[in-house]
């Protein structure tokens, strides 16, 4: 059952923990994705330099997961007013937020990113399949244990390398989208897990997108810059992060091909590579009326000089969104319109 709260009763709940806007907190606090956190704190700075007396707004690097739970989780003080997210929210997210009183949220995508695999200059492999790499991931790929220990066992065509992989742990929207757009498609292209989708979704859903525990894949936590240097003190190792962190790191790190297309600009932004995701900021809306910093932080986002063609944030490795997408989320963040909570997936 959705719940719904008045927009008055909102603004006098977050008022009982903010007594007076006089009193209350202008210093803005956004959760959530490590992959949009450089995009975030970017922003922040701007809006810090050019709103002195509304504070630096906190940005924290929580994992898209662990951010929605923290979001979602009520309203007030207490709460953050921001969650930044590299995939879209979930249903299940928006029945939380629901049932906790955050009933108006309002959806801004911000930018693409891409799901790179990445790793040291002096790795001898350069290009994989989707299929070379939930072989090499999975758990169960396609029903049956995972006994592959080397990238040549699971393709003949590939160096005898160990299967070590570093990647993003399961709070990571990085992670929800490695097995989105990665994981899922080669093993739903496989006849019998396309039946079983058909009669038992959850299973095949687990034996998609569950990743190996042996070793194989090694969670890193929501720190990506540990990644990369995780890379360089093992060269032939692997690492799964978002795009932005291997633009910054091309004088140490290469990308992986996957299925012959290299991560790039040019390739997420046409939707080419394999990995090409949208980039997202989720606002409370009773927040912004009793956190005046929160209006400047989406707006100073989703100006041209941000997100852009040429905005500051592709300096940083944001790969900038179509005309019609931008022009959304700059409607979106002057009338702070609600999301439909009812339409997530």
């Amino acid at each position: 059952m959705i719940i719904t709260v008045s927009r008055a009763a909102v603004i006098a709940a977050v008022a009982i923990a903010v007594p007076t806007m006089a009193e209350a907190r202008t210093q803005m606090r956004a959760v959530g994705s490590s992959t949009v956190y450089p995009f975030a704190k970017a922003v922040a700075e701007r809006v810090s330099r050019a709103n002195p007396r509304l504070g630096a707004p906190i940005i924290e690097s929580t994992g898209t997961g662990a951010g929605m739970k923290l979001f979602c989780a009520g309203v007030g003080q207490r709460f953050p007013d921001v969650v930044n997210a590299s995939r879209r929210m979930k249903a299940k997210e928006a029945q939380a937020c629901a049932a906790n009183g955050v009933s108006k949220v309002t959806e801004v995508q911000v930018g693409l990113d891409g799901v790179a695999l990445a790793t040291d200059k002096r790795t001898p492999l350069g290009n994989v399949t989707q299929r070379d790499i939930y072989m090499a991931l999975a758990k169960m790929p396609f029903g049956k244990p995972n006994r592959a220990r080397t990238w040549k066992d699971v393709n003949p065509k590939l160096p005898a390398l160990p299967i070590r992989v570093y990647g993003p742990p399961s709070t990571s929207g990085t992670r929800d989208a490695l097995a989105e757009l990665i994981l899922t498609p080669p093993c739903e292209a496989n006849a019998g897990m396309a039946a079983l989708k058909k009669s038992d979704e959850a299973k095949f859903k687990a034996i998609c997108t569950t990743v190996r525990t042996d070793g194989a894949y090694i969670e890193a936590g929501e720190n990506d810059n540990l990644i990369v240097q995780k890379l360089q003190a093992n060269p032939g190792t692997l690492g799964i992060f978002g795009y932005s962190f291997l633009e910054e790191n091309a004088d140490r790190l290469k990308g992986v091909a996957i299925n012959g297309v290299q991560p790039s600009y040019a390739t997420i932004s046409s939707f080419r590579y394999p990995g090409a995701r949208p980039l997202y900021i989720y606002v409370k809306n009773a927040h912004a009326a009793a956190v005046p910093a929160v209006r400047a932080f989406v707006a100073e986002f989703t100006k041209e000089s941000a997100f852009g063609p040429k905005g500051y944030l592709l300096q940083l490795g944001m790969v900038s969104a179509p005309t019609p997408v931008r022009a959304r989320s700059q409607q979106a963040a002057r009338t702070l319109s609600p999301l439909n909570l009812a339409s997530l997936k």
